[in-house]
């Protein structure tokens, strides 16, 4: 097979070219790709749950744990104990992280649109679409 007919080479480097052009739009704000996932996640729902949020963003439980360590230290969130069950911790987002949402948010959309700019309206449907059915997909 040809290597541009493998699908994960394809995803790869695509994946990789887009990370590394929304680092260095995020940098300036001091967030990581990662941790935006996770303050997106924490501005739309509330107060979440470790497990909570690595279900949203598709990441598992030692990744979301050291990520959130991070943002704990640059004050971008806050853990508690549930009082409900005190074996649960939950996350919310800081005063600091909302300051910085307008900026992360616009940093987001100029990446998309750089990302997308050479695609027809059609062909960004169509991409987010396929992209949509690969995540939901069970391998």
């Amino acid at each position: 097979m040809e290597l541009k007919d493998c699908m994960n080479f394809l995803l790869s480097v695509s994946q990789n070219k887009v990370f590394k052009y929304f680092s260095k739009l995020l940098e300036e704000h001091g967030v990581t790709p990662a941790q935006y996932g996770i303050l997106n996640c924490l501005w739309k729902e509330g107060q979440l749950s470790p497990k909570q949020i690595g279900s949203m963003v598709y990441l598992e439980a030692p990744t979301i744990s050291g990520i959130l360590d991070k943002m704990q230290k640059a004050d971008l969130i806050e853990r508690s104990v549930d009082p409900n069950s005190r074996r649960n911790v939950l996350v919310t987002a800081t005063p600091k992280s909302y300051e910085l949402r307008e900026k992360i948010e616009s940093a987001t959309t100029t990446m998309n649109n750089k990302v997308l700019q050479n695609l027809s309206e059609s062909e960004k449907d169509g991409l987010k679409k396929a992209l949509e059915t690969i995540i939901s997909t069970d391998f």
